[in-house]
């Protein structure tokens, strides 16, 4: 029999693999859109901006890569210690016997 503090509840578990990649290729194209949005600005800002914006628009898809290949790392939700314990499923009943080979 499963002890109670065994249990599994279902707001511990981990985020889906969908959700996972849907918000990692969230965060890739947003990084990707400020990148394209810096090539913009080369065109047009004056000065030293110009430097800065292409430096931006250079080293923004490392950092695209890194955002996007970085896992959810949050910890699961503590159990409080003042919740009462939840009772396990029961396996059912065990019907005894035994297993008889025949011709």
């Amino acid at each position: 029999m499963a002890k109670a503090t065994d249990a599994t509840l279902i707001t511990s578990a981990g985020r889906s693999r969908t959700l996972d990649l849907e918000e990692r290729q969230r965060r890739y194209l947003i990084t990707m859109g400020v990148r394209t949005a810096c090539f913009l600005a080369f065109l047009v800002v004056p000065g030293w901006w110009k430097i800065a914006a292409l430096a931006a628009a250079a080293l923004l898809p490392a950092f695209a890569v890194l955002f996007a290949n970085n896992a959810d790392h949050r910890p699961p939700p503590a159990v409080r210690p003042d919740e009462p314990a939840r009772p396990a499923i029961s396996g059912g009943q065990i019907v005894p016997g035994s297993v008889e080979e025949g011709e």
